[in-house]
């Protein structure tokens, strides 16, 4: 009787983590449009970015994707496509494909997000094949790791991390390329995805879930 207790709690737990965890494939939403429940913002400078929903022949999920699709090439330009609610130790992961900018193919994810200005960020670029993490602080993007390797244009990627305390790892197609810790940031935030200056971007099944 005991053991049947046992597998019904643990049924009943690891259901109430999958209920926690939220996925955006925006297969539900119209194409040409904003991504329903997100704020749209703009870190730095230039236009603040144009953010729509696409639908797309190689999604990886369903037929829809967000993407950035505003190519304003000032250099300290970082459009960003945030939601809620806040959470501090997390998980987050998203698919990226960079479709094209001549000074820049970054894609990234956000969290821990307190506004437009204070957030931390993981990206990669395709122009430069590298992983970095940063800090932005009152608008200001700092670097403090980051991770060398092939990053294809035109290509869909698998980008993650998970966050608990100060414990930062950053994944990259399935491996892990970055270990880091920081405290710049210690509560919760909201949490989403970024671009940077002309890059043209494509993302789907933004997937965060709690530590």
């Amino acid at each position: 009787m005991k053991r049947w207790i046992w597998i019904a709690a643990l049924f009943a737990s690891a259901t109430l983590a999958q209920e926690k965890q939220m996925t955006f494939d925006f297969d539900s939403e119209p194409a040409g449009q904003p991504p329903k429940g997100f704020e749209l913002a703009l870190t730095g400078k230039g236009r603040p970015g144009k953010w729509v929903v696409q639908a797309v022949g190689d999604a990886p999920s369903g037929k829809n994707v967000l993407a950035q699709i505003d190519g304003d090439e000032t250099d300290y330009r970082f459009p960003i496509a945030y939601t809620g609610p806040g959470l501090k130790d997390l998980r987050l992961s998203v698919k990226c494909k960079p479709i094209g900018g001549k000074g820049d193919q970054g894609c990234g994810i956000i969290w821990r997000l307190k506004d437009k200005d204070n957030y931390y960020i993981t990206r990669a670029n395709a122009l430069e094949d590298n992983v970095h993490l940063y800090r932005v602080i009152q608008g200001r993007r700092i670097r403090f790791d980051g991770w060398n390797g092939k990053v294809a244009s035109g290509v869909w990627h698998d980008l993650a991390m998970e966050m608990v305390g100060d414990h930062i790892q950053v994944f990259f197609d399935g491996s892990k390329v970055i270990d880091a810790h920081d405290g710049a940031f210690k509560d919760a935030g909201k949490f989403g995805v970024w671009t940077k200056a002309d890059s043209i971007i494509q993302f789907d099944d933004l997937i965060a879930t709690p530590k």
